[in-house]
């Protein structure tokens, strides 16, 4: 392995400290489930947008998508470091998900045979590119209690041993606190640093109250294992809302602009590597609502100008640099 590749040393993860960022690259009439990707030159385009501030990635599986990521960070020489995911479908019906998770024997024996497909896909990226790729996640929201795409935890336990069996890269798994500290004890054991999620506009709070519940969400986390490190791999504030889930007034971009700098001072101040999430909006997310608040996450629009978080917050912060 490169020397580059960060150890885990007496419960620290030994990271170099920077900005960090959940990457997906879906266009306007690209879609993941229809297997239609971003191409190389629209992900170049998009790299070289993130390069001027970030220096890590987040990617949420190992398909298509994620090989040219990494072939063009490999390719433009693009100094990112990335966590590479892997994007586990249901193993059990799901009876908590409020949209509907209940599966049948034929599907759920199917998506136990694509996981381990998945797994081992995973596996085959993180050796083809060790420059890049400094850790794995297992999975993402699999076992949060409304999740539709349950995985019981000794299967994702099984899956951190196979990786880890594989590789050198230390291993993770990507779930909202709430799981963290209920259930996931033992699949914490097995992991070399534990990624939290925390959405306080999702949870109904106000901007004024927001950092401190972000604080309180990896608090919970860090009391609960404090042999373990722990970093935020998902937080952020959505752009526009037709009221599903969160209230329109609730959602826009000087929020999220206002959220962003006190997480990041937050953060940096606490040497607390946080992915934000996320890069784009991202038009193929949730329902056929134009205003459906899952794809308006981005700090950039989907055709790539920046959102008010970009021109305020970056522009000042470049200058500090």
């Amino acid at each position: 392995m490169p020397e580059t590749s960060p150890a885990i040393v007496a419960g620290k993860l030994d990271l170099v400290p920077g900005n960090a960022i959940c990457y997906s690259g879906y266009r306007a009439g690209q879609d993941p489930r229809e297997g239609t990707y971003p191409s190389y030159a629209e992900v170049k385009q998009d790299l070289l947008i993130l390069a001027q501030n970030w220096q890590y990635l987040r990617l949420y599986d190992s398909s298509q998508h994620a090989e040219t990521v990494l072939q063009v960070i490999h390719a433009e020489k693009l100094p990112f470091k990335v966590m590479l995911g892997v994007d586990l479908a249901a193993e059990v019906s799901n009876p908590d998900c409020p949209w509907g998770a209940h599966f049948s024997p034929t599907t759920l024996a199917a998506n136990r045979r694509g996981n381990r497909a998945r797994v081992e896909q995973a596996i085959a990226l993180a050796k083809r590119y060790p420059d890049s790729v400094f850790s794995l996640s297992v999975g993402n929201e699999a076992s949060v209690d409304w999740t539709d795409h349950m995985v019981p935890v000794e299967r994702l336990i099984d899956y951190v041993r196979r990786i880890k069996a594989e590789l050198r890269q230390p291993v993770t798994f990507c779930e909202n606190y709430a799981a963290w500290v209920a259930k996931l004890a033992p699949l914490a054991a097995e992991l070399d640093f534990l990624s939290v999620h925390t959405y306080p506009v999702w949870e109904f709070k106000t901007i004024d109250h927001a950092l401190d519940y972000t604080r309180e969400n990896f608090a919970a986390v860090a009391d609960c294992y404090p042999d373990k490190p722990v970093i935020i791999t998902e937080a952020g504030w959505t752009t526009a809302s037709n009221g599903r889930g969160i209230e329109p007034w609730n959602a826009s971009e000087e929020l999220q602009a206002r959220y962003y700098a006190e997480l990041l001072h937050w953060s940096d101040s606490e040497n607390i590597l946080t992915f934000v999430f996320e890069a784009f909006d991202e038009p193929w997310k949730g329902s056929d609502d134009p205003l459906e608040p899952e794809k308006h996450w981005g700090l950039f629009n989907v055709d790539r100008t920046p959102k008010r978080v970009m021109q305020e917050f970056y522009a000042q912060r470049q200058h500090h640099h």
